[in-house]
């Protein structure tokens, strides 16, 4: 019989209907979709051997869940795809504030009606959509908010005494009977509140003030929570740890290439920016080296974690600045530069949670530091390292003409918003640097190669061939020696309020 047809408690029993837990509709679901080979969780990349696995695992088990890491790991996304492993439609009572399956009702509400209109009681089908809610553990969240309370408007309204249970106001946790309840960030919850979904998880029953009332709620639990030993928010208290089944941990992407999947899938990148804006795979890898770097970073809390979030804010920064250069000089088109790249510090800067040092050196600067190590770790991937080229006399150096006309007293000047001709032009006034990206990426376009152009001067910067200086609009490269002298900063000026303490140093 279809769904459609099915409109009554009588229709529902000559169809074959046999009600299922939501935790075995879970399972079924699943095992249908092993059998077809079908993706479980897509969208969730760097998890296929490690985070999917156990999880799937959790389910066949019928277990309620925690997944354990540090912000950014997907926690709340893996949660949320786990309705689509529910059925697309349920009947429930009509008009049940309980989801009441009509074979096993469970409110007094549904048990009434059908006892007053027998197989005539109207049936309603659910959408899977609507069998998930999910609630932020926040210090204001109350017992009531989750399980219920006593509803004296109700009270007053139907005129019944405190004792009748129609009069209870059921809170989040009863309204997800066969459905699947999320709580994000579970040690921000008070341990008092924590208690209370003691018999929940155990039992699977609740118990509202004095009232004499037992539900034997069906439900699939999923908890989110950062490692517990560094948060001063709170912990999970023991006995609800001890009530969740599983607890998977999750993880950061373990490479930079599953990093640059998920930055790609997330990143908000408008159209007109997509044909705009051309980048290269050589920009991509520097944005995740960034995260990759301030993940081992001694600036850095590391218990803090660095999220999936901060590429992806880094890479939309990115698109954005050679955006507006391109509007700023009537240009349609424009190639990424590095330039853009170190456009993202405000992108960096409220995304690392720093450790005392960090504090004292100031968010920014760390920012640029960390941008410059990617830079320093990624070019060895394209150009000969210069720390060997020192130790092996007999090999010629390929940067000798470069650091010769620098040593000369040249600079060059590549400023943020240059338009492309003055950008090519302030490239190729460096005699050498042509010769250097095209001898070793002779197959590059000529777009590309101003690109390594670029990235090479700021490859020899970061590795004290040269010296490079953060000017008021862009970047100035010059001699090394020079700049020992006039001791500029890249990571800009010292502040104003140090000026104070100059003497000091002098003594």
């Amino acid at each position: 019989m279809n769904r459609i047809d099915i409109r009554t408690l009588g229709d529902l029993k000559k169809s074959g209907y046999q009600p299922r837990s939501v935790k075995q509709e879970l399972r079924d679901n699943l095992i249908a979709k092993l059998q077809a080979k079908e993706d479980v969780f897509p969208g969730i990349f760097g998890y296929e051997e490690t985070v999917i696995p156990d999880l799937q695992r959790a389910i066949l088990s019928m277990h309620h869940i925690n997944l354990l890491g540090l912000r950014g790991q997907a926690k709340t996304r893996i949660a949320r795809l786990l309705v689509e492993l529910l059925d697309e439609y349920i009947p429930v009572v009509e008009g049940s504030e309980l989801n009441d399956d009509p074979l096993q009702p469970l409110s007094i509400y549904a048990k009434n009606l059908i006892a007053e209109k027998g197989d005539a009681t109207p049936v309603s089908w659910l959408h899977r959509s609507d069998r998930y809610t999910e609630k932020l553990a926040t210090p204001d969240v109350s017992v009531a908010d989750l399980i219920g309370d006593a509803d004296p408007i109700k009270a007053a309204t139907l005129k019944l005494p405190y004792s009748d249970e129609r009069v209870i106001h059921f809170g989040l946790i009863p309204r997800s009977h066969r459905g699947i309840f999320v709580i994000n960030e579970l040690p921000d919850l008070q341990a008092r509140i924590q208690v209370s979904l003691f018999n929940i998880l155990q039992e699977g029953d609740i118990q509202i003030r004095g009232f004499k009332v037992r539900l034997p709620l069906d439900i699939q639990f999923v908890f989110t929570a950062n490692p517990e030993d560094y948060t001063n928010r709170g912990s999970i208290v023991t006995p609800l740890k001890d009530r969740i089944d599983s607890q998977i941990i999750t993880h950061y992407p373990k490479s930079i290439e599953i990093g640059k999947r998920i930055t790609r899938q997330e990143a908000r990148i408008k159209e007109a920016q997509d044909g705009m804006v051309t980048t290269n795979e050589i920009v991509r890898d520097l944005v995740e080296q960034v995260a990759v770097e301030a993940r081992s970073s001694e600036f850095v809390d590391a218990k803090s974690g660095v999220s999936a979030r901060l590429t992806i804010a880094a890479y939309e920064s990115l698109i954005s600045a050679a955006e507006r250069r391109a509007l700023i000089n009537g240009e349609k088109k424009t190639y990424v530069r590095i330039a853009d790249f170190l456009a993202a510090v405000p992108a960096l800067t409220g995304k690392v949670e720093l450790v005392y040092e960090g504090e004292q050196e100031g968010a920014g600067l760390v920012a640029e530091k960390l941008m410059g190590k990617a830079i320093r770790t990624l070019f060895l991937n394209y150009f000969p390292d210069p720390d060997k080229q020192k130790k092996k006399k007999s090999i010629p150096n390929p940067y000798k003409e470069v650091q010769d006309w620098f040593s000369a007293g040249n600079t060059v000047d590549v400023l943020s918003d240059a338009s492309d001709k003055d950008y090519h032009a302030a490239l190729e006034q460096v005699p050498g640097l042509r010769n250097i990206v095209t001898f070793l990426h002779p197959n590059e376009d000529k777009e590309t190669t101003w690109f390594l152009m670029e990235f090479c001067l700021h490859g020899l910067a970061e590795h004290s061939l040269i010296s490079r200086n953060r000017v008021q609009s862009g970047t100035q490269f010059k001699d090394l020696l020079s700049s020992m002298f006039t001791m500029p900063s890249f990571g800009g000026d010292e502040d104003e309020d140090d000026e104070d303490e100059k003497p000091r140093r002098r003594r």
